[in-house]
């Protein structure tokens, strides 16, 4: 299992707010990431599972812009693939925690 970042960027909006563009986006993986666990966070989405079927909804979600109207689209995507154990969104969060209270 994998845990995925991706920034979708419409470029060219003529607006610098992006709201409508990020909210597009999560109703497309709302309505199509069956299987795919994911948390919108302030500076992207968190998606987790499947790697395969992660880079095709990436695919999707690149799409969304262009859907819009938009021309130009720039998308980031950082991938956690660990193979030596399953790994989760919460987990990779608790693990850092876990050291944060230690320490306390």
């Amino acid at each position: 299992m994998a845990v995925v970042e991706i920034s979708v960027v419409p470029l060219g909006t003529g607006n610098t707010s992006l709201s409508r563009y990020v909210a597009a986006c999560e109703k497309e993986l709302r309505e199509n990431g069956e299987g795919l666990k994911y948390e919108l966070t302030a500076m992207g989405t968190i998606i987790e599972g499947d790697l395969d079927r992660i880079l095709e909804m990436a695919r999707r979600l690149h799409e969304v812009p262009f859907n819009e109207g938009i021309r130009r689209v720039s998308t980031i995507i950082r991938i956690d693939d660990r193979r030596d154990k399953e790994v989760s969104i919460e987990q990779k969060v608790k693990s850092v925690e876990d050291i944060l209270n230690r320490e306390s």
